[in-house]
């Protein structure tokens, strides 16, 4: 398995871009890719199967340690793949470094107050794409991942939901469409109790990965996956706010990002209630829409709200069932 080869370092200004390229074995646990303290910012499925996890940080992040050593500053950190949670040893540590030339006139940090701002307001991205990259055909009882993100850029830390997703036979939602649910009652994974599904570790929690076997919807060959996403405040989970798949081999509901709080789950064989939308101002409107010519499946929305932001996007994904059974 080649698990610690391509990675590539470039060093900015105040920042750090790295893209470390993992095994097709490795993508469903980028999770476990560590730089410092930091998960990936990204992760990019090629269209051979393997990852590439992007780290995208400011120096001031991650836990870099910084040093100064005559007329250089240094910051050091560890690039890392721990596939046990601390404290077990990582199973893969390479040196991260980045030099700079001290200036002339260099103030210690100390006396230097500074300032900083978090921005929790202004507009969102959201994307959601199929992660077989050059083809959204898929044969009836494969696999098929498929990926959701909103874009950080300066807000607080975000954690991405998927609230509700339904298959369709048309690419528009109408009174009478014939509608098979696949999540629902405030983000619960129906089909993981159903079928075969899961939601995959997060790489980073504005991103989620829906792990879904394909099926047959009607007589037709196309079948279009409607989702809902929900940006949100990480650390407020609670019945309304939550992912949650059914485990077979412990026969109960799980939270996918906290196993310890997997009691918020509970009203999924039920009825999970509605609390209040905490940051989120107004009801779903519509969204303005820009197609990727680089993977056919890939929509991309932007909106502007105020706080965390609610939105309704479609992905569209064909599904040609070639094994009928």
């Amino acid at each position: 398995m080649r698990l610690f080869a391509d990675i590539n370092v470039v060093c900015g200004k105040d920042s750090v871009r790295i893209s470390w390229r993992i095994s097709p074995q490795l993508v469903p646990y980028a999770a476990r890719l560590f730089l410092g303290s930091c998960m990936p910012s990204r992760l990019k499925v090629m269209p051979d199967g393997e990852g590439e996890a992007q780290f995208n940080y400011q120096l001031a992040d991650c836990k870099f340690k910084k040093l100064i050593k005559g007329k250089r500053i240094i910051y050091q950190n560890e690039l890392t793949y721990r596939p046990q949670a601390k404290p077990k040893p990582a199973a893969f540590v390479y040196p991260i470094e980045c030099i700079y030339k001290r200036p002339e006139v260099w103030v210690p940090q100390f006396m230097n107050p500074g300032s900083g701002v978090s921005d929790g307001r202004g507009g969102l991205v959201f994307h959601m794409a199929l992660l077989n990259a050059s083809t959204n055909v898929i044969p009836l009882g494969s696999f098929m991942p498929l990926w959701a993100a909103v874009d950080q850029k300066s807000h607080q830390p975000l954690l991405l939901l998927m609230e509700e997703c339904v298959a369709a036979t048309t690419p528009v939602l109408q009174p009478g469409s014939h509608v098979y649910p696949i999540i629902s009652n405030k983000g619960c994974l129906l089909e993981s109790k159903k079928a075969n599904a899961m939601f995959l570790p997060r790489y980073h929690s504005s991103a989620i990965i829906l792990y879904l076997q394909s099926f047959k919807l009607g007589l037709g060959e196309e079948i279009y996956i409607h989702c809902k996403l929900v940006a949100w405040d990480p650390e407020v989970l609670d019945e309304s706010k939550k992912a949650c798949h059914y485990v077979k081999e412990s026969g109960r509901w799980e939270l996918l990002d906290d196993p310890f709080q997997s009691n918020l789950c509970s009203c999924c064989d039920s009825t999970c209630t509605s609390r209040s939308k905490r940051g989120v101002e107004g009801g779903i409107g519509s969204c303005a829409t820009e197609t990727s010519s680089r993977l056919p499946s890939l929509l991309t929305f932007n909106r502007v709200e105020h706080q965390l932001c609610m939105i309704l996007i479609i992905l569209r994904v064909t599904a040609v069932n070639v094994i009928v059974q």
